[in-house]
């Protein structure tokens, strides 16, 4: 269902950019529009739907062999009549739809990016400048270029809205069906998160398709240019709006769970104490030991009956002594390594929200709340003195796609420089005791940075979820056995100042902390705190 809708929208904007350029042609070549400036208008037009095209072709393809092999493993084999492999084809099928929506998605992003960056704060201002030296050559080909960026828009978004939604029931039954802990709470925070995604994807859409319908009638000389381009910007407004307050919303999340993590204090300090009382269990440990050998040596000195007896018990002591100092020693180290990664995971923690504050309030607090007052100021601009005339709209979407791109771009960079070294370093963040894959090529390696459609899956995040969790985990859990009592307390500790406590397990603390002990539970304990220390 979901390709005519695409193919309909793509000839449609293609359709509308067309009919402007005939009208434009049909009026006469000799306009006092700038040619190199109509040319770059053109120019745009024609690479934003191409690069449109071409991004549904690679996502179709790439989902073609894919959705081949889903049917060959949903057919198992069996009657078609099969109530369970008949359920299951449908389930395949949505899945394979997801995987479609997505991979199609995130090929249109960068085009999106571009256009929301350049392409559209470019048209405004050459709207601008149409409006103020009345160059209708201009004022149409600035028309049709912006059709061209709104339909780009609107497909992006659209797409998004339906992946957004999908996953956002998706997530809403794993909540249901795991019904308590930290699979629950991992798809009940997702479920939240991507269905307000979805309701902002779907208002963005409305928005984009009056920022359609504005530049039609700017292309058709519609006596309601005005209007539309009025209802256009309110809409504007009213999405950059909404993007706005998710972002200081999620800027207060994210300051909480730095301050909650920073009020840990330095473990250094709070281990102070453990850490001493060890180390004289040690000194005492040793003493005991050189005490057990210099009783060895005098028996050794002695004679008389009873003197091979002696040593034997003696040898005996000092061996028993030996293995006291020795796991007093290991206790001790084990300890001080534990309180050192501890202040690295929570450092990390910090760091992490407090790129999420920077990013969410450059990209979504400022850069959205600027969009919204372009979209205002275009608005009233319409209503009063027609069609956008007020060059402070102009500049005011100009920096708020600034600020917007910039994010985007610093996102996109980390990202693509995350995937080259997961796959030319893969032994810098490999579990421990694991033996790391094969480093990659330089040029495989490049090769998988620009692959901007898939996720870093081992990474430096990830790593220090499985820190976190080895910290928190009971002893019957390999690797924890050796944890001390308190420095499993400060990982519980530091579960809770991320959001991952019994209160948002719907758990009660006896039933938390046997989860945390629980092995068959170790994987999504640590998808877990991967999604909580998530800078967004």
């Amino acid at each position: 269902m979901s390709s005519p809708v695409r193919r309909s929208e793509s000839r449609q904007s293609v359709a509308i950019v067309a009919v402007g350029r005939r009208r434009e042609g049909s009026r006469g070549r000799g306009t006092s529009a700038s040619s190199v400036e109509a040319s770059f208008l053109e120019m745009q037009s024609r690479a934003g739907n191409q690069a449109t095209t071409a991004a549904v072709q690679r996502a179709r393809g790439a989902d073609k062999g894919k959705g081949k092999a889903t049917d060959e493993a949903a057919g198992g084999g069996g009657g078609g009549g099969d109530r369970a492999n008949g359920g299951k084809k449908r389930k395949n099928y949505r899945d394979r739809i997801a995987s479609l929506l997505d991979r199609f998605k995130k090929n249109l992003e960068p085009i999106d990016t571009w256009i929301k960056g350049a392409q559209t704060p470019a048209n405004a201002g050459f709207t601008q400048q149409a409006a103020v030296t009345a160059n209708e050559g201009l004022k149409h080909s600035a028309a049709a270029s912006g059709t061209s960026a709104a339909s780009g828009n609107l497909l992006t978004e659209a797409a998004g809205t339906v992946v957004s939604g999908m996953d956002a029931y998706k997530s809403m039954k794993d909540a249901r069906k795991n019904g308590h802990g930290a699979g629950h709470h991992t798809a009940n925070k997702r479920a939240k998160t991507k269905g307000t995604d979805a309701v902002v994807g779907a208002a963005g859409s409305g928005a984009y398709s009056a920022a359609i319908a504005k530049e039609v009638t700017k292309i058709q000389k519609a006596a309601d240019a005005a209007v539309a381009s009025e209802a256009s910007g309110v809409a504007s407004a009213a999405v950059a709006g909404m993007k706005s307050v998710r972002s200081v919303f999620r800027v207060g999340g994210a300051a909480r769970k730095y301050k909650k993590v920073k009020e840990l204090g330095d473990p250094q300090l709070v281990h102070a104490a453990s850490l001493a009382r060890l180390n004289e269990s040690r000194e005492h440990a040793d003493w005991a030991a050189a005490e057990a050998y210099v009783a060895l040596d005098s028996y050794w000195k002695q004679e008389g009956e009873g003197r091979l007896e002696l040593i034997g018990e003696a040898v005996d002591a000092a061996w028993e002594a030996m293995g006291e100092a020795r796991d007093a020693a290991e206790a001790l180290q084990r300890a001080e390594k534990d309180v050192e990664k501890l202040g690295t995971v929570q450092g990390y923690a910090k760091k992490k929200q407090l790129t999420k504050i920077g990013k969410e309030t450059i990209g979504g607090a400022l850069g959205e709340s600027t969009k919204a007052a372009a979209g205002v100021v275009t608005a009233v601009a319409a209503g009063t003195a027609g069609l956008a005339t007020n060059p402070v709209g102009w500049g005011l979407a100009g920096a708020g796609a600034g600020l917007v791109l910039g994010v985007t771009l610093y996102k996109a960079l980390r990202a693509a420089t995350k995937r080259y070294e997961e796959v030319r370093h893969p032994e810098v963040w490999a579990k421990e005791g694991e033996t790391p894959e094969e480093a990659a090529s330089r040029k495989e390696s490049l090769q998988h940075a620009l692959k901007f459609w898939k996720k870093v899956s081992k990474g430096e995040r990830a790593a220090m979820a499985r820190e976190i969790y080895a910290l928190a985990a009971g002893p019957d859990i390999a690797g924890s056995g050796g944890t001390t009592e308190e420095m499993r307390q400060s990982g519980m500790s530091l579960l809770i100042a991320l959001k991952s406590g019994p209160t948002d397990h719907k758990l009660d603390q006896e039933a938390w902390v046997a989860s945390l002990n629980d092995p068959s539970k170790t994987a999504g304990w640590i998808k877990e705190i991967t999604e909580q220390l998530a800078s967004g």
